[in-house]
């Protein structure tokens, strides 16, 4: 990977299971859903605004947008999480993560008020995963785009999701000397 893939994806891209997981291999993959909130708080602590509202990569969306767009990405996984639990292979619904990264609050709010909601969606998460059997992870949803997906697979691109943002962020304030 070179110059923008390598701003756009600086951990590279999700590496989805083949199968199901290990419990190795899903304690690893909680622990770095856990790990996420307060590895975002490090990446932007004292950020100024100007720092907030610089853009990761040309074209990309703002630190704060990026910020912002951790909670709602992950308070979506965390639903489709219960969905798979709770129905047969549901439909889960997708959402257009460019138009919410440009409403009004995902352009200006403070991003303490994400941070707070990322570390409070991981916590409930986090009791949701640790009580889960593997047949559990086992269950399926169906995504519109991606077709039949277990939650193990959620689980791995959740795990990476959270890194890959967070890797946006300290990229930049190396590359700017922040």
């Amino acid at each position: 990977m070179h110059g923008l893939e390598q701003l756009r994806y600086p951990i590279g891209r999700p590496v989805l299971p083949k199968g199901l997981l290990t419990a190795d291999d899903r304690d690893t993959l909680i622990h770095a859903i856990v790990e996420a909130p307060s590895a975002l708080c490090l990446a932007v602590d004292g950020l100024s605004e100007a720092q907030l509202n610089t853009p990761y990569r040309p074209g990309g969306w703002t630190v704060r947008q990026v910020v912002h767009h951790m909670p709602d990405s992950h308070i979506n996984a965390y639903i489709r999480f219960k969905w798979a639990l709770t129905e047969d292979n549901p439909v889960i619904k997708v959402y257009d993560e460019v138009a919410w990264s440009n409403l009004p609050d995902a352009k200006s709010a403070p991003v303490e008020i994400s941070l707070q909601l990322l570390e409070a969606v991981h916590a409930r998460w986090e009791q949701l995963l640790t009580g889960l059997t593997p047949k559990d992870f086992a269950r399926t949803v169906v995504h519109p785009e991606d077709g039949l997906r277990s939650l193990d697979t959620f689980l791995a691109i959740y795990a990476w999701h959270g890194k890959h943002h967070v890797a946006h962020i300290t990229t930049l304030r190396r590359h700017e000397g922040w």
